[in-house]
């Protein structure tokens, strides 16, 4: 549970920064969106050192997988752009692709 968690708290942190970011930058907001979401990522870097794999390439080609998954879910809650057919397929592609990479047996 532990692992699941820091991917879904590095993934927020890493989609809401640059949210933020994109608020500031494409939308208008205040300076402040762009500060506080460079912070945001700041955090977003260290939150996957304390996973414990050890393999730093393992961890981040895993999350990607649950970044795509994230980046769906914010979408359609943040943006209100309803996902696809073919936007759930890949996300359950995605989610067995981290379940392969993290917990298949290896020797």
């Amino acid at each position: 549970m532990y692992t699941i968690t820091l991917f879904i708290l590095a993934g927020i942190a890493e989609i809401g920064g640059g949210y933020l970011i994109w608020l500031w930058l494409r939308d208008g907001k205040p300076f402040w969106y762009g500060i506080i979401g460079g912070i945001v990522l700041i955090l977003y870097g260290i939150i996957p050192t304390l996973q414990k794999f050890p393999s730093f390439g393992r961890v981040y080609a895993a999350y990607g997988g649950v970044f795509i998954i994230l980046s769906v879910l914010w979408g359609w809650g943040m943006d209100k752009k309803t996902p696809d057919t073919y936007d759930w397929i890949g996300a359950v592609i995605c989610i067995i692709g981290v379940s392969v990479m993290l917990w298949g047996p290896r020797h």
